[in-house]
């Protein structure tokens, strides 16, 4: 009996908002525009965010335009959040055609600058462990390999859960669980693609062209052990990096692919030298 009461009480007080809703849509519509531009920068925000829930599409795109232009732009993009209108407040307004090309450059060109400068590092390491590569030329040709393993399995897992952030399938206060998945399908993928790598270190790298003292299994074990250890860290990071630029009010969009990809090329370096020196003894 309790249950069926808790239950009906609760279908009411859904109609009840149900209906408070409708009416406070039908009396936002009786006014003129600049009423409803002076409401909605009054309004609590999840009441206006309601209410425009229940207007078209353009008219809300409309009048969160000239809010926009009254002055009231973070209130327009807090609105328009709300709505699922955008994914982020550092989102630009409007569609990808309507913005400008300024306001795109603007929107990416200090992630891709900044970045840019970052990618200096991956030649530090490159020129640090020259030694080694002198001594074993055999791994500049699998560095490359390990660098996009780890780029295309961490783009993989970033691309997977921008879309179901996009689908407000998971919130960024579930990182924890996210985190946990992505490193076990990292740990499967990792080393299947390991095991295939070797492989291909074994059947087609020619022994003969190793110096002394180095032997093709253990350089495959090598390659593949740097090689589990980058697509797995790449993986988890990638999952994880959307939710830190949605929690940090930035689009993940912009941000996740310059980022990742910096991160992942300068990591992939160091774990590749510094896997393979310690499991060969290079240095």
């Amino acid at each position: 009996m309790t249950v069926m009461n808790t239950l009906a009480l609760g279908n009411q007080t859904q109609k009840f908002e149900t209906k408070e809703i409708q009416a406070a849509k039908s009396a936002f519509l009786l006014h003129d525009e600049v009423d409803r531009i002076r409401l909605l920068s009054v309004m609590p925000l999840n009441e206006a965010v309601a209410v425009l829930n229940t207007c078209p599409l353009a008219l809300v795109r409309e009048l969160l335009d000239t809010l926009a232009e009254s002055g009231e732009t973070v209130r327009s993009r807090h609105l328009a959040l709300g709505l699922g209108l955008i994914s982020s407040e550092a989102e630009p307004n409007g569609n990808y055609l309507a913005n400008s090309v300024m306001t795109h450059v603007r929107q990416r060109i200090g992630w891709i600058v900044g970045l840019a400068l970052l990618g200096i590092a991956s030649g530090l390491i490159i020129s640090h462990f020259e030694d080694a590569i002198s001594q074993l030329v055999l791994l500049a040709i699998y560095l490359p390999v390990v660098a996009a393993a780890g780029g295309n399995a961490g783009s993989q897992a970033a691309t997977l859960v921008v879309r179901a952030l996009a689908m407000n399938e998971i919130k960024p206060k579930q990182w924890l669980a996210v985190m946990w998945k992505e490193m076990r399908i990292a740990v499967v993928i990792a080393l299947a693609l390991a095991l295939v790598i070797m492989l291909r270190v074994v059947m087609f790298s020619d022994s003969a062209v190793l110096p002394g003292g180095f032997d093709i299994y253990d350089v495959a074990m090598a390659i593949g052990l740097a090689l589990t250890i980058q697509v797995t860290l790449s993986t988890t990071l990638g999952g994880l990096l959307p939710l830190i630029a949605r929690k940090m009010k930035l689009d993940p969009a912009v941000l996740v692919s310059p980022v990742l990809a910096s991160i992942v090329d300068i990591s992939g370096m160091a774990i590749y030298f510094v896997t393979i020196n310690a499991w060969l003894g290079l240095m």
